[in-house]
């Protein structure tokens, strides 16, 4: 019998696409131990040496208590309605302000960048604000804004801002001259050059300085919280409220929701790095 050459093509397209499903698939199940396995031993030691500590009686169980008491509050905590809101209410602030900052942060950045005199001018304004204790911007911003909502928007932006301006500046002059001069050979305009040439060679440090200006919103945030408590509850509130009333395993518990937070947002800029070095091919497939 004799076999047709373009079913017998078809067939073995399919039996390769099938193999390779399934090498993806063992790839990823024997991929996720590797990557989880540092993170749980991590975990694991510092709930170790937290016991540890406790178990050495430098302070009293009322002060510092053990992990298994705090785990036992953050799950009655969690069940509970008021727990869900503040979370919102403090992601909520977080997100907002955040996005205002990037889009500030973003258009100042761009905007030093190209325009030298603006270098000259600004420059050094930019790191100079990045570094001030965002503390010290919310009695400004009670005084504009009076005690409200607008007062912890202002603090977060002014937080973040300076930091995704500073990633965005650093990243265009990090560009390699070489593929602006490309650009210009080939006919770029300004706009297709900065658009097509420079900001994609920027981005890897833009990420940065967006991650961290992330820390810097977070920081702000809770600063803010913890002095806006008659703002309703929120995390930084619940902080405050853990110790004013000595309620130490409320507290760290408290503590515990802020570091799951960071854990997760900074796994999604992980991943947000990942897949831009992906792109650019700076990731070994082979290894990775």
């Amino acid at each position: 019998m004799a076999v047709n050459a373009k079913d017998l093509t078809t067939e073995l397209a399919g039996l390769d696409a099938l193999e390779e499903d399934v090498s993806e698939k063992k790839s990823f199940a024997q991929g996720l131990w590797p990557r989880a396995w540092p993170k749980l031993a991590a975990l694991a030691i510092a709930i170790g040496l937290w016991q540890l500590v406790v178990w050495s009686g430098w302070r009293p169980d009322y002060v510092l208590p053990g992990p298994q008491a705090v785990g036992s509050t953050l799950l009655d905590m969690v069940k509970t309605g008021e727990f869900w809101e503040a979370v919102a209410r403090t992601m909520r602030r977080a997100v907002s302000g955040y996005a205002v900052a990037m889009v500030i942060g973003g258009v100042i950045g761009a905007l030093v960048a190209s325009v030298k005199p603006l270098r000259s001018a600004v420059g050094s304004l930019i790191t100079g604000l990045q570094t001030m204790p965002s503390i010290a911007w919310f009695p400004l911003a009670v005084l504009l804004f009076k005690l409200g909502e607008s007062a912890i928007t202002f603090v977060v932006v002014l937080g973040a801002a300076p930091a995704i301006a500073n990633g965005f500046i650093n990243g265009v002059d990090h560009v390699p001259p070489i593929l602006v001069r490309a650009g210009r050979v080939l006919g770029a305009s300004k706009v297709a050059l900065f658009r097509h040439v420079i900001l994609p060679a920027a981005l890897p440090s833009v990420l940065g300085g967006l991650k961290q200006a992330w820390a810097f919103a977070w920081r702000s945030l809770m600063a803010a919280e913890l002095l806006a408590t008659s703002l309703g509850r929120s995390i930084g509130a619940d902080l405050q409220f853990a110790r004013d009333l000595n309620d130490a395993q409320g507290l760290f518990a408290m503590m515990i929701v802020l570091l799951v937070v960071g854990l997760f947002v900074d796994s999604l800029f992980g991943a947000a790095d990942n897949a831009l070095r992906r792109r650019y091919g700076l990731i070994d497939q082979a290894t990775s």
